[in-house]
């Protein structure tokens, strides 16, 4: 089934673009550190550290500047600096990455999809979500593992769980 490329609206994109930043970054990075952050290798997050990353949604004219600080996402202002890392394309194109409707490559190759600024770290970003198992993203996913951590914290530890085992 092919569906036309959806485009965000210049008139939407324009109005979007004039939300305050820090808030739309803040719930990215929250939603980062729910599906994400947890599936990331050691190695990755040690080079990922102090880097300073922005994504924007082209069309939208949305930017989401970011790091990855003491084992979590969190929000950043870059301000007019230049992130070490910038990933750009379009509302649909994102959304295809993520349903892995296309190809990263196809879609840079294609200048659908453009990265600024460190090389090593653009491959580092890609290779890591490329070994991902998207089944991990996937909403209902998220929402167990949500509701089983939360659940770990509301007893806390040295509490007795439903089977009267002693968590630790």
């Amino acid at each position: 089934m092919n569906i036309e490329r959806f485009r965000i609206p210049t008139p939407v994109g324009r109005l979007l673009s004039l939300l305050p930043k820090r808030p739309g970054s803040q719930l990215f990075v929250t939603g980062l550190n729910l599906t994400l952050a947890p599936h990331l290798p050691i190695d990755t997050c040690a080079m990922l550290e102090g880097r300073s990353l922005r994504i924007e949604v082209a069309d939208a004219g949305l930017r989401f500047d970011y790091t990855w600080r003491a084992n979590a996402f969190r929000a950043a202002h870059h301000g007019d600096a230049t992130p070490d890392l910038t990933i750009r394309a379009d509302a649909w194109d994102f959304h295809q990455l993520i349903q892995r409707g296309e190809d990263p490559d196809t879609l840079f190759f294609s200048r659908r999809l453009v990265m600024e600024g460190d090389t090593e770290l653009g491959l580092l970003v890609k290779n890591t979500l490329d070994s991902l198992d998207m089944e991990v993203l996937k909403p209902t996913r998220v929402a167990s593992n949500l509701l089983a951590t939360q659940r770990i914290r509301l007893r806390g530890p040295g509490s007795q769980t439903s089977s009267g085992t002693r968590q630790a």
